[in-house]
């Protein structure tokens, strides 16, 4: 059986989350930028008061791990003396906002009326947060948020309930915010303190008047892969993992723009740079698989996982996915995957076309050494 405990809030800096290898601090970049010296700064504190192991999270933020008590303050001051630390834990909690990588002037313009009105807002659930995708194609309709700043097909600025087809037209984009997330509240939307709008609207409540949803958000586009864009190189890293050394060498090459798909985008650059750590190919099979820290490094995890997942990552084909995960729980990838391995007191359990927290796997107690997958996408 696996076993494992939602803890319902997310880490921060001023609030870290105790895992199998230290604390984990949470670094949430002020609309999703980090300016050169920022990175570098980041990538000296990991090596300094941590293990040296950085994470890029699926909300768009920077993970030191292996932090102690003893060394938290200090982290907590040099992260200061950078302008990557709130001025509590409580307003650190609120600034859950994700924004577009590729957000232009407008678009980072919007965003930073938005995290100006975060401060109005009702109590919300820990994990409750807001996407501002207001590009010509939303990018990030494949990445939790509970409201959703977007255009519709005619350029219209939109806000849409996660979960819900249609957005209603605004042009004030941080008081219709405001407002969305107070009709959440009163509709019902928290419940001992937890609470997403999704599942809001799964029960069939819907915003009335200037809330409601009468536009489409324009087609969204693909997810992208590493590779170079017009506003500069994306890069990739397995499991979102990189060293503090390979961050100290990007943080030379211009500002960095953290994405929520374990990447980075370094501004201006027009060449991809030959690293460690750093996938080019939007083909590397490793970016068909999904996996979380796994034992020991997560105190929730029943086995170590990610060996497991590169050695697995060759038999996976395109346009398929496979999640590796230490538990139930599913942190790396709590949606579906063709193939899912779940860790359990008796090895792991395989699932098809499932989550991590399906309760009937097709197949149980498989040891990691005998797994093979060829045969079975």
């Amino acid at each position: 059986m696996s076993r494992f405990q939602v803890q319902g809030w997310c880490p921060g800096a001023l609030r870290p989350m105790l895992s199998g290898d230290g604390l984990v601090v949470r670094i949430r970049p002020d609309l999703g930028r980090l300016t050169p010296a920022q990175a570098l700064g980041i990538a000296k504190a990991a090596r300094a008061f941590g293990n040296g192991q950085i994470d890029l999270s699926a909300r768009g933020n920077v993970q030191l791990r292996g932090v102690s008590d003893a060394t938290h303050p200090a982290l907590i001051d040099a992260l200061a003396a950078l302008g990557l630390i709130d001025a509590d834990a409580e307003a650190e909690q609120r600034r859950n906002l994700l924004v577009t990588p590729f957000a232009d002037a407008q678009t980072l313009a919007l965003a930073a009326q938005v995290q100006g009105a975060l401060a109005q807002m009702p109590a919300l659930p820990g994990k409750f947060g807001f996407a501002v995708d207001t590009g010509p194609a939303p990018v990030l309709s494949g990445i939790t948020a509970d409201i959703r700043a977007e255009r519709a097909a005619d350029g219209q600025l939109i806000l849409r309930c996660e979960g819900a087809p249609l957005g209603a037209p605004v042009t004030d984009l941080a008081a219709g915010a405001v407002a969305l997330a107070q009709w959440f509240v009163a509709a019902g939307g928290v419940s001992d303190g937890r609470g997403r709008m999704a599942a809001l609207i799964a029960r069939g409540a819907v915003p009335s008047g200037a809330l409601a949803g009468r536009l489409a958000p324009a087609p969204a586009a693909a997810p992208p892969g590493p590779g170079l864009r017009a506003e500069g190189a994306l890069l990739g890293f397995a499991f979102g993992r990189m060293q503090a050394e390979t961050l100290a060498t990007l943080a030379t090459l211009g500002p960095l723009r953290v994405t929520p798909w374990r990447m980075l985008l370094v501004q201006g650059l027009r060449q991809l740079p030959d690293l460690p750590d750093v996938i080019r190919a939007p083909d590397d099979p490793i970016r068909r698989v999904e996996a979380c820290s796994g034992a020991p490094a997560c105190l929730q995890g029943l086995a170590p996982v990610r060996d497991l997942a590169r050695r697995l990552a060759p038999q996976v084909p395109p346009g398929k996915r496979l999640h590796v995960s230490g538990c139930a729980k599913g942190c790396a990838h709590p949606g579906r995957a063709a193939i899912t391995l779940v860790a359990t007191d008796a090895g792991f359990d395989l699932i098809r076309d499932g989550t991590a927290a399906a309760t009937q796997p097709e197949l149980r107690g498989l040891s990691a050494a005998a797994i093979d997958l060829k045969g079975l996408f």
